[in-house]
This record gives structure tokens, C-alpha cells and sequence, in this order.
């Protein structure tokens, strides 16, 4: 879409205002909004100023003053708002060089596209994620000097089977056992359909949505996969339409990886296939799953760098709740068919050669998703430049296997701490082209050192009391 097209869309649907949206460096949408007498392509091309002091994991006071460049093939009347709103996602520049942002993540992501053409190994990587999430009905949470807690609440949640609610009309979802159960036990279908709605109106196409296996409302929306940039991009209007839709019904959703104790969180599987010329390259009819080696070598590449990946790819305190072994967590280091919990799966639901694919299974949906798709792209490619070998396939249950076998087992990180400290020992697969600079990398460390890592780490946990306040 052209700006000139943006404008049109603009008057057909009679746009009162200009929302600019881009993404701050943890990965959340931030916005400003623009009340011109009316939608032009100067007003466009314009662009804004804005204060990137204010912002996290940008600059300095002495150097704040940023640019907002909206990217018009982004534009789509914004569903969440009353006022008619033509949103656009921006670019971010440095008003003195006039060149982009090193600590723009689209930019980042863009690059990493760049790269992929320049070697001449594939034109296009997609992209498919599954972002699962959950809609609660309450969630209550504090924290000061001498208190601490979190309160979640779902009229789903097994924990309200014996709760009056005048009536309490039962069909609450077991723990463990929330996939696939039809209304009245499923009571969101309608809203996630809603959602869906709302994303399909934002240019997301979707392919199907369900009910997930834990408790209290959690759910998947399955999008269709795209290059890697206009995935990304989808990803956060699919997190705006989820959110906001859910507001609407007076609940609140959550990406958050492990909001509760004892079932499953919430993950986003990322679908991954490189292709040239029309044709998919991880497609090989006598290998292993069908694979080509050219996939078996780009799984290489995940497997090498998987612990630094988890920098990007489950970057939050909260990410390492869910990767701990069962509820079906993807914690070790292997590939495999249908194997759900190895890190690599290969999907084997069909054996048309444009549906073969890998999927990279650690990461959630806390993660920049610009940052994190960009990341897995330059680990595959390390892995195909290199020919890294990632050893056998696992297909046994892993779960089943002895003491002395599981200590062969390389897993994940354990710690989100300790992923930082993975990526600081390995990041020049991530320089490569450029794509990823060392300034963006060193500031990412500091940030969730500093602002996430080390404020969870210095507050008493609830849990400790019981453990240790009769010592």
C-alpha cells in the first residue's frame, strides 16, 4: 500500500485521526496520535518527533530527540478504537544522521531479511508462530516493602468448582485437560472468533482458532505465515486485536508465559521454511521427516546457538517457569518428528513438499518478535554456512528415558540470567551482515540484567515464607 492508497482508505472509512505505532526495545507497542485537519500524504511523509529518553531501551537525555517515519504499507483502520483511526506501524531515524536505528527492532528484522537475499541461499524466509495466551476475568497483583502477591481469577478455572456464584454453572476446565473441549466447557469461543474478526479487518489472516490445555482461559489463534518483517508485524496487530477485544468483554489477556502454578504456559512455536524461486528448500523427499540437509543444517544452527537465542526468544524472568520439564515444555536440545518435547519438532500432518517445515519450540510470546524471528533466521543460516551437523533425531519419549541417558541430553537454560550469559559468550552469528550491532546487544543484556533480572531477584518470593519463616 502507498501513501496515496493510505489516504484513501483514510476518507473511504472516514478517519479522523492518524495513530503512529512502533515498538519500544522489550517489545511492546507504544504509540502517538496525529489530529490533522485532514489524512494527506504530506501528513504521512511528515512523519513525528518524540522523546526517545522516555522510552525503554532507547537513549540517553542528552541525545533523546528521535523520528517517527510511518511505513504506509503497514495502514489499517485501528479496530480498537471508537473514534475512526488510521493506524500506521513506523520506522524509527535519527533525526541528525537521518539513517535508521540501530535499536529499531523492525530495522533489526529488515536486516536480517537483507542478509538472507545477499547470500544467495534463499529469497524469502517464512514465518509462522503460534502465539498461545490466556483471558482472565480478574487479575489483582502488588508488590511494596512489606507485602507481595499476585491474584489471578477465571470463572474457567477448576479452582472455582465449589465457588457460589449464584449459580455456579459448573463445566469448569480440569487442569491439564483444556484442549479442544466444546461450549459450555469452552465459554470463550465467541470471543476469540471476535478476535479473529478484528485481525482478519487488520490484514492478519487467520487459519484457526481453539481452546488450550491449561485452565482458565488460555487459547491459541493459528495465523498463516509470512516473511519474516510483515510477520512481525501481524504478531503485534495480532497481540493489539487479542488485548483489546478481551478489554471490550471486560476480561484481560495475557501473553505472559506462566501466569499459573501446576499447568501449562503459554508458548509461540515459530514455523520456519527457507525458499527460492518458488520452491522450499527444506523439502527432500528421501530424508530424514523429509528434510533436506540444507533444514537438517539450519536446525544445526538452533541447536548450536539455542541457549544465546533464549536471550531473545524467552526473554523474560517469567520464561523460564514454563521451560522446566513436562506440561509439555520444550526443554531439550534435539530434534525430532512429532516429538513435542524436543526444542526442534518437524510437523508431519502432511507430505506436501510446500508444507515442510521446522519448529523451534522454546520461545514465548514475551519476546520482541522482530528481535526474536530475526535472531532464529541468522542462527539457521550460521548453521547452513557452517554445515552443523545436529546429530541423530530423537524420536523416543525423552521423558522415558533413564538418569544416565537424560545426562547426554543437552537442555535450555534454566535462567534467564543464564541466557544472557549464553548470548555475551555467543553473539557473532548475530553480527553477521550487521544485522545485529554490538551497541543493541549490549544495551538488551544491561536492560533485563538490570530492570528485570535483578528487580525479581532482590524481592522475597511468597513461596519462601513457607519455606523459611520458622528458621
Amino acid at each position: 500500500m502507498t501513501a496515496k492508497e493510505a489516504v484513501e482508505m483514510a476518507k473511504k472509512n472516514g478517519a479522523k485521526v492518524l495513530d503512529i505505532k512502533f515498538i519500544d526495545l522489550p517489545g511492546t507497542w507504544q504509540h502517538i496520535t496525529l489530529t490533522p485537519p485532514e489524512i494527506t500524504e504530506e501528513v504521512i511523509k511528515a512523519g513525528w518527533g518524540f522523546d526517545g529518553s522516555s522510552i525503554r531501551g532507547f537513549q540517553e537525555i542528552q541525545e533523546s530527540d528521535m523520528f517517527l517515519l510511518p511505513d504506509a504499507s503497514t495502514a489499517f483502520m485501528d479496530p480498537a478504537c471508537t473514534i475512526p483511526t488510521l493506524s500506521m506501524i513506523a520506522d524509527i531515524i535519527d533525526p541528525i544522521t537521518r539513517k535508521p536505528y540501530s535499536r529499531d527492532a523492525r530495522y533489526v528484522a529488515r536486516k536480517a531479511e537483507d542478509f538472507l537475499k545477499a547470500s544467495g541461499l534463499a529469497d524469502v524466509a517464512y514465518f509462522g508462530p503460534e502465539a498461545e495466551f490466556f483471558i482472565f476475568d480478574s487479575v489483582r497483583y502488588d508488590q511494596s516493602q512489606n507485602e507481595g502477591y499476585y491474584h489471578i481469577d477465571s470463572n474457567e478455572g477448576e479452582w472455582n468448582t465449589g465457588r457460589e456464584e449464584k449459580p455456579n454453572l459448573a463445566y469448569k476446565v480440569r487442569y491439564k485437560e483444556g484442549y479442544f473441549p466444546t461450549p459450555p466447557t469452552d465459554t470463550l469461543m465467541d470471543i476469540r472468533s471476535e478476535m479473529v474478526m478484528r485481525m482478519k479487518e487488520v490484514g492478519v489472516e487467520v487459519e484457526v482458532h481453539h481452546h488450550e490445555v491449561a485452565t482458565a482461559g488460555q487459547a491459541e489463534i493459528g495465523v498463516k505465515y509470512d516473511s519474516l518483517v510483515n510477520m512481525a508485524d501481524k504478531m503485534m496487530k495480532y497481540k493489539h486485536c487479542v488485548k483489546n477485544v478481551a478489554r471490550a468483554h471486560n476480561k484481560v489477556a495475557t501473553f505472559m508465559p506462566k501466569p499459573l502454578f501446576a499447568d501449562n504456559g503459554s508458548g509461540m512455536h515459530v514455523h520456519q521454511s527457507l525458499w527460492k524461486a518458488g520452491t522450499n528448500l527444506f523439502y527432500d523427499e528421501k530424508g530424514y521427516a523429509q528434510l533436506s540437509d540444507m533444514a537438517k543444517w539450519y536446525i544445526g544452527g538452533l541447536l548450536k546457538h539455542a541457549r544465546a537465542l533464549l536471550a531473545f526468544a524467552a526473554p523474560s524472568t517469567n520464561s523460564y517457569q514454563r521451560l522446566v520439564p513436562g506440561y509439555e515444555a520444550p526443554v531439550n536440545l534435539v530434534y525430532s518428528a512429532r516429538n513435542r518435547s524436543a526444542a526442534v519438532r518437524i510437523p508431519m500432518y502432511s507430505t506436501n513438499p510446500k508444507t515442510k517445515r521446522i519448529e523451534f519450540r522454546p520461545p514465548d510470546p514475551s519476546a520482541n518478535p522482530y528481535l526474536c524471528f530475526a535472531a532464529l533466521l541468522m542462527a539457521g543460516l550460521d548453521g547452513i554456512k557452517n554445515k552443523i551437523d545436529p546429530g541423530a533425531p530423537m524420536d523416543t519419549n525423552i521423558f522415558e528415558l533413564s538418569a544416565e541417558e537424560m545426562k547426554k541430553v543437552k537442555t535450555v537454560t534454566g535462567s534467564l540470567e543464564e541466557s544472557l550469559n549464553a548470548l555475551e559468550a555467543d553473539h557473532d552469528f548475530l553480527m553477521q551482515g550487521g544485522v545485529f550491532t554490538q551497541d543493541l546487544i549490549d544495551m538488551w543484556i544491561g536492560y533485563k540484567r538490570v530492570k528485570e533480572h535483578d528487580m525479581v531477584r532482590i524481592r522475597p518470593h511468597p513461596y519462601e515464607f513457607y519455606l523459611y519463616l520458622d528458621a
